[in-house]
């Protein structure tokens, strides 16, 4: 599937098979970001990250951690949900937040950088609910076209019957939970988002990392390592 220079990252083979109807969606979306930046707004996170979550094996993917939006925050977003670049400090509060529940849940001592890379090289897909927003405004890019097109990115991790555990943070993402939690090799953690806003009406003591790994191993598939070690540079 050809892409235009608005969403340069490549698909990895799997994905453009599994995005092989959506064309005219991309095709949507590259024209209103075009209008957007043509107007001055500043998208984020930048062109050739837009689409990076579906540069890792499609078939490999085995978890799925799923959000709403972008950090709004200029640097912040790096086309990986609840993601940072190595160098970012301080790391986003929600972030914060969910290395305080990994530390909880699992005793890993909270990381001091926000590389979730060494997550995604074991098969954890990084996604949000809508893939682009507006510079200082969360929210502002929802239902520009996004929605449809990580509901098919979503289906097809479905589609393709292997073991699949969902962790759906916040209101966008469990919105997901009947598409996610439709066969007998999916499963699905479902909380409030990790946001200081919502963190203590649900997300703290959700334990969704030891979660995934139990219903990982029910599924017959291998946990995660959730440590993350020293930083690591973005792909």
């Amino acid at each position: 599937m050809e892409l235009s220079s608005d969403l340069v990252a490549p698909l990895e083979p799997g994905w453009q098979q599994a995005f092989a109807a959506e064309s005219s969606r991309f095709d949507a979306v590259r024209d209103e970001l075009t209008t957007r930046r043509a107007s001055g707004e500043h998208v984020l996170p930048p062109a050739d990250l837009i689409l990076r979550a579906f540069r890792q094996p499609f078939a490999e993917v085995k978890v799925v951690i799923l959000g709403q939006d972008p950090y709004p925050t200029p640097g912040h977003a790096i086309g990986m949900s609840f993601a940072v670049a190595p160098q970012v400090r301080p790391l986003p509060r929600s972030l914060g937040n969910i290395f305080t529940e990994l530390e909880n849940d699992l005793g890993i001592p909270r990381s001091s950088h926000g590389d979730l890379t060494a997550w995604a090289q074991q098969g954890v897909l990084m996604l949000n609910r809508v893939l682009t927003v507006a510079a200082g405004s969360a929210g502002s890019h929802r239902r520009i076209g996004w929605e449809p097109i990580t509901a098919a990115a979503l289906q097809a991790l479905v589609d393709r019957g292997t073991p699949l555990v969902s962790i759906l943070w916040g209101a966008d993402a469990r919105t997901m939970e009947p598409l996610l939690n439709s066969g007998a090799h999916t499963a699905v953690i479902t909380s409030p988002h990790p946001s200081p806003l919502s963190a203590r009406r649900g997300f703290f003591d959700s334990r969704p990392f030891s979660r995934a790994n139990q219903a990982l191993e029910q599924l017959g598939a291998a946990p995660v390592d959730w440590r993350l070690g020293a930083a690591r540079h973005a792909d």
